[in-house]
């Protein structure tokens, strides 16, 4: 106990000491300094979306902004484990688009825009319904907790644990993973004018998967956007108070 209030009182110490703009990268997989990566004065939330050009790429900027603010609710809550990593699935856009954005906040970088599925019963091109039920067929929106990697039936896969009550929850008990699959890629989109939709997971493409899940599993938030009503109302995680 004396050698961890020791380090953190060292951490915290650097901290201070950091010029303007620099940011502390500590090592760790089991500690997450609380937002001292992502809220830094030289990357506000409004800069790293405009300096990552995100409206160009089809971001919404509501969707940009309520995953910030999630992440943040998420750290602060101890859920997560990899501050930097924020991964944002935009259902407000049709599935013919690169909707899926991996983005590191801490470096102002985008790591990954590619397509993502919707559930079955959500809709053809756009997600417009949405359920926590099980064999529902359809995507449950709100915050996720990455999980471990495994292989399962859908190969190389990610698992997901729902953080909202009522909203996704029932993630686990759905079988709501990351996973691969064939229906998911830039060829369906540009012949049918929407890709191949899930049971209700987040599927994505297969020749980047394995790259993808590797980046984003153990503890990094992963949310899944859309102004619906029924969310906006019942989200206890839904905010835009940050600065």
């Amino acid at each position: 106990m004396r050698f961890v209030l020791i380090s953190i009182i060292a951490i915290l110490a650097c901290l201070a000491r950091l010029p303007a703009g620099k940011s502390l990268r500590v090592q760790s997989e089991s500690v997450c300094i609380p937002m001292a990566q992502p809220l830094q004065k030289a990357f506000s939330k409004s800069s790293i979306y405009d300096s990552l050009h995100l409206n160009g790429l089809g971001l919404t900027r509501a969707a940009f902004e309520e995953g910030l603010s999630g992440l943040t609710l998420l750290i602060a809550a101890g859920d997560i484990q990899n501050c930097n990593i924020l991964s944002i699935v935009d259902l407000s856009l049709p599935s013919s688009k690169k909707r899926l954005f991996v983005v590191d906040v801490n470096a102002c970088k985008l790591i990954f825009n590619t397509y993502v599925s919707h559930g079955k019963n959500s809709g053809k091109e756009m997600a417009t319904q949405f359920s926590n039920e099980p064999n529902s067929y359809e995507s449950s929106l709100g915050f996720y907790v990455t999980g471990d990697a495994y292989i399962g039936h859908h190969g190389y896969s990610l698992k997901l644990n729902g953080k909202e009550e009522g909203i996704n929850d029932n993630a686990f008990a759905r079988g709501i993973v990351i996973h691969s699959a064939c229906y998911v890629n830039e060829r369906m989109a540009a012949i049918n004018g929407y890709i191949g939709r899930s049971e209700g997971c987040p599927a994505i493409p297969q020749k980047l998967h394995r790259k993808l899940i590797e980046k984003i599993k153990n503890g990094t938030c992963f949310f899944l956007y859309s102004a619906d009503k029924f969310y906006a109302t019942h989200s206890k995680m839904r905010t835009t108070s940050l600065g």
